[in-house]
């Protein structure tokens, strides 16, 4: 028996999600906790779930809310790291009239950049069932050495890896740049959870059962294709299947793929059984779930509040 169901490494921020504006008609903006790595995280533990966080956080008023914050989701803070030389990563907000996000990023001098890979815990890795990382984590020197450290020793560890590739355009230097990182460890993962635009640009494929093919040639079991307002598709033994988004009227979209993967993974773990066990009504099953739980999230701002008052 492992300690932990889920750890997740890599970005752990804060968004700040607008609110409206002030009498002078500034716009107002709320401090929510974020990165998706730890959205994903915080959903499993509201499955009750036992999961971990390996990340890092400035020593700063922000860097102290999100430790604060992790605790309070029931997410296990031992693999935090509080960097004194480095500031909490911010992101700004902005929403369109549908929900749609566009962000602005402060990381230049991001703490989540400079996790080395001696902060790395190597019995937290080999103590979980699996093992969640995401693309931010590998735009820039040392997070990139240590996100390779840490997924080939879950590998090694004979974890589930699950991988979202979670693309922003501004964290990285150029597009071609972000494609040759982003898939250069699909061969070490068992679950990917990409957006329709990701999985057409890592694989250069604009047909989607064709990027599928792809993705799952580099031996990934189980593809799972999100369409934002269209829901999902999951791809799993030669078999697939496209579910449906909830309607529901959507306030923010913050974090509901994050949430939708960490919902996913939950029903597996929760099954009890092994890839190679499952049949793919299983797979549906835990898609429609995830679908369900995601769309519900986007009712309120915020991934975490969104998931607050939602069964899991």
């Amino acid at each position: 028996m492992k300690k932990y169901d889920i750890i997740a490494l890599g970005e752990i921020l804060i968004d700040f999600i607008p609110d409206g504006f002030d009498a002078d008609g500034d716009s107002r903006f709320i401090r929510k906790a974020g990165g998706a790595p730890f959205n994903c995280l915080a959903a499993a533990a509201k499955a009750g779930l036992s999961t971990a966080f390996i990340g890092k956080v400035g020593d700063d008023i922000h860097g102290r809310f999100l430790l604060n914050t992790v605790k309070d989701a029931g997410v296990d803070t031992s693999g935090i790291i509080i960097d004194a030389e480095h500031n909490t990563t911010l992101a700004f907000v902005e929403l369109d009239e549908n929900g749609d996000r566009d962000f602005s990023f402060y990381r230049s001098s991001g703490a989540d950049r400079f996790i080395e890979t001696k902060d790395i815990a190597p019995e937290m890795i080999k103590n979980s069932a699996v093992f969640h990382f995401g693309s931010l984590s590998l735009t820039d020197e040392p997070a990139r050495s240590a996100t390779d450290y840490a997924v080939k020793l879950a590998k090694d560890c004979g974890c589930i890896i699950t991988y979202d590739p979670n693309y922003r355009a501004p964290l990285w230097q150029d597009e071609k740049s972000a494609v040759e990182q982003m898939g250069r460890l699909i061969g070490y993962v068992d679950i990917c959870k990409m957006s329709v635009e990701e999985i057409k640009m890592i694989t250069g494929e604009q047909n989607l059962e064709k990027a599928v093919e792809i993705i799952t040639g580099k031996g990934v079991s189980i593809a799972l294709v999100t369409d934002g307002p269209n829901g999902a598709y999951a791809f799993f033994g030669g078999e697939s299947v496209h579910i449906p988004a909830y309607e529901v009227e959507v306030a923010d979209t913050t974090g509901a793929g994050d949430i939708f993967t960490g919902t996913f993974i939950s029903s597996l773990l929760k099954s009890g059984k092994k890839i190679s066990e499952l049949a793919f009504a299983d797979v549906e099953e835990f898609t429609r779930k995830a679908v369900y739980i995601s769309s519900l999230s986007t009712q309120r701002h915020g991934a975490l509040a969104s998931i607050k008052e939602i069964i899991i």
